[in-house]
């Protein structure tokens, strides 16, 4: 399973280096060629594996036992305007079950992975959360702008939900939340949501509504290091 997610995630990569700056593909609003270039190659690799792909881009083709989540490019404006945090993540499900996940940042090389009750790596070294449970201590990443202040020590804003999530499951930052009316799509992050829990944080909606969906529907996640900091997150609402 890994050697297909890395093969795709890997000629995702190569593929859109020769696409980077040329804007948007006047296909679909807020879509740029690169990510035209990148579905076509996700839809390519999956779909040749005999594997059903629910895309940001194309929405749902083909059919099979697995089902892989994709966001070909996870933080296309960043890719595009050089700006190095973007990422390809591919979330598989089973019988509506999220099983493996892969989130390769493209600017740096570094590849994240999951494999339900397994484990969650960076480049092949297992990884943990922080265990953050204080508010006044946390960095906390949002997609979206958060509309007050709560309390964190700081705060950031990078652009790539799927990136972020893997950045609270190795310990760089202790939280992400969307913000400010923000929503998230299942591509955006499915495959950081188990990458996180499987390194030790926790995870629910605003809304207690399921994160694990292939359906495109809007979610509002927040992901934190501890079950404590999440209490603290939710307590005060959405931001």
């Amino acid at each position: 399973m890994f050697a297909t997610l890395r093969a795709c995630a890997d000629e995702i990569g190569v593929a859109v280096t020769q696409h980077r700056g040329r804007g948007f593909s006047g296909v679909r609003e807020s879509q740029y060629h690169l990510d035209v270039v990148a579905d076509e190659v996700a839809r390519r690799v999956l779909g040749g594996a005999g594997w059903r792909v629910v895309s940001e881009e194309s929405g749902v083709t083909g059919a099979g036992p697995l089902t892989v989540v994709v966001d070909p490019i996870d933080g296309s404006t960043n890719c595009d305007h050089g700006i190095p945090f973007f990422a390809t993540s591919l979330a598989v499900l089973r019988d509506g079950e999220l099983i493996a996940a892969l989130v390769q940042n493209h600017a740096t090389g570094t590849r994240f992975e999951a494999l339900r009750a397994g484990g969650a790596w960076r480049d092949g070294t297992a990884i943990r959360a922080s265990g953050q449970g204080e508010i006044e201590q946390a960095i906390v990443s949002f997609s979206g702008l958060p509309a007050r202040h709560i309390g964190w020590a700081q705060y950031r804003s990078l652009g790539a939900a799927s990136l972020e999530i893997c950045l609270v499951a190795d310990g760089s930052l202790d939280a992400f939340c969307v913000a400010h009316g923000s929503t998230l799509n299942p591509w955006d992050y499915l495959a950081g949501l188990l990458i996180a829990q499987e390194a030790g944080a926790v995870a629910t909606d605003y809304r207690g509504e399921d994160l694990v969906t292939d359906a495109m529907v809007v979610r509002r996640p927040v992901v934190a290091a501890s079950a404590v900091l999440l209490d603290q997150l939710l307590a005060v609402g959405p931001l």
